[in-house]
């Protein structure tokens, strides 16, 4: 790796003007790098008499899920626009009637 001379010398400005310009030229490199890669796949692949997505799988990029409401379960009695699916953490609102003894099974709709 390449020693860098001259930055115990340099002001904070200069090094972090300096660190920006390191920055920006780290994420022109990775794009630069990812679409030469992307192109040599894509060589590959018609090679094969393929198009990239048959061989990577298009489908594995989005879930078939994405997108799709869960079904409300559980509803505050005393604010009908509180819900829960059941899904995460629970809300406040159900949470606190759980310390005060009530049962989850009370909220389900």
């Amino acid at each position: 790796m390449a020693k860098v001379n001259g930055l115990d010398k340099m002001s904070f400005a200069e090094l972090a003007e300096l660190r920006d310009r390191v920055d920006a030229a780290m994420v022109a490199a990775k794009e630069s790098e990812k679409d030469h890669l992307r192109a040599e796949m894509e060589a590959m692949a018609a090679r094969a008499g393929l198009s990239l997505s048959e061989v990577i799988g298009a489908s594995r990029t989005q879930s078939k899920l994405k997108g799709t409401k869960v079904t409300v379960k559980y509803r505050n009695p005393k604010n009908s626009e509180e819900t829960w699916t059941g899904r995460g953490r629970k809300p406040n609102w159900l949470v606190a009637a759980l310390k005060k003894g009530q049962k989850l099974e009370t909220f389900q709709v």
